[in-house]
């Protein structure tokens, strides 16, 4: 509980980080998509930087600096294509916890990290 209240705060502190940070998951798809997708190891690249300053910032246990990504998949979320990266952790006693799902747009931008994949 604590670590989701915590990554919780710091998503929501990630506003200086991303344009998009703080939206949620849940989010409206309403910026605009003339970006330039990023390829799936770009995609993958920023969300491991992601996950590093969750690490750094203590959101998230130290044994996730060294947890690679699972999956990168392009997915749809309300109408609107994204980037899902999943990095498991098996060093994580809580089974709810050992999956962290970090999104992106297709351009590269952080949108929101859980560990529902929702």
């Amino acid at each position: 509980m604590r670590l989701t209240t915590l990554l919780f705060g710091f998503i929501l502190s990630l506003s200086v980080f991303s344009s998009n940070a703080g939206s949620g998951h849940d989010h409206d798809h309403e910026h605009s998509h003339s970006y330039t997708p990023v390829s799936q190891d770009k995609a993958q690249s920023n969300a491991t930087e992601i996950v590093t300053a969750l690490v750094t910032r203590n959101k998230l246990d130290k044994s996730w600096s060294s947890v690679n990504a699972d999956s990168v998949n392009k997915i749809t979320v309300q109408g609107n294509p994204e980037w899902k990266v999943v990095f498991v952790n098996k060093n994580i006693d809580d089974v709810k916890k050992q999956k962290l799902y970090v999104f992106l747009t297709l351009g590269g931008d952080y949108i929101a990290a859980n560990f529902t994949g929702k």
